[in-house]
């Protein structure tokens, strides 16, 4: 896995005519990073003093940002496996009418797949956010910037993952899971992109 070797390890092969892994990891590994700085956040929070009426609810975001970005370290590898799969559906014969179908309908059942790690990972670009917004709010306010790099994070991981979704609906011959898929993706970059403002404001007025 990806996760645990060498980050330089993952830029040399992302950086290689590999195709994976792709734009899809770099999307939840971004992610992940806007997670692990919300628990940054509270890490630098808890114990202190200062912000003891909040100790509860800092014990709680940490606990919540830390499985989400154990869940998106996880999506990165999906999604390499994801998009492997479907480059191997690229390799399938299609000399004769029966060779295209089977073809055909395999490259079908793995685009979906392919398409729904993305999408998972748009989906969970907002709980990023969310956080990012908590952490902003109660945080240390020593580490406020960080919570306001996390929401940027979150932003520039649902912008990738939604266009990694949207690359695969254009191949996918099911309407209506492409209605459907692409019309929640494009809610959670609305919801994203609302957050972005507020924390990025919350930030910034902390900051002086």
């Amino acid at each position: 896995m990806y996760i645990d070797k060498p980050l330089r390890h993952f830029m040399d092969k992302l950086a290689s005519k590999s195709p994976e892994p792709g734009g899809g990891s770099v999307a939840a590994l971004t992610g992940a990073l806007g997670a692990a700085l919300v628990s940054m956040v509270a890490n630098l929070t808890l114990g202190k003093e200062k912000y003891k009426d909040v100790q509860p609810q800092i014990e709680a975001l940490l606990k919540e940002s830390e499985m989400l970005r154990t869940e998106m370290q996880d999506l990165i590898q999906k999604d390499t496996e994801a998009y492997g799969a479907l480059s191997e559906v690229y390799k399938m014969p299609k000399n004769t009418d029966a060779e295209k179908a089977a073809r055909n309908a395999k490259m079908q059942e793995s685009l979906k797949k392919a398409c729904q790690v993305p999408f998972e990972i748009g989906l969970k670009s907002l709980e990023v956010a969310k956080l990012a917004q908590r952490a902003a709010d109660i945080g240390n306010v020593g580490a406020v910037s960080d919570a306001g790099v996390a929401v940027l994070l979150a932003q520039a991981c649902a912008q990738s993952a939604a266009l990694n979704v949207k690359i695969n609906v254009n191949s996918i011959k099911d309407e209506i899971f492409n209605k459907s898929t692409w019309a929640r993706t494009q809610d959670a970059l609305k919801q994203v992109a609302a957050l972005e403002k507020t924390v990025m404001e919350t930030t910034y007025k902390k900051m002086g």
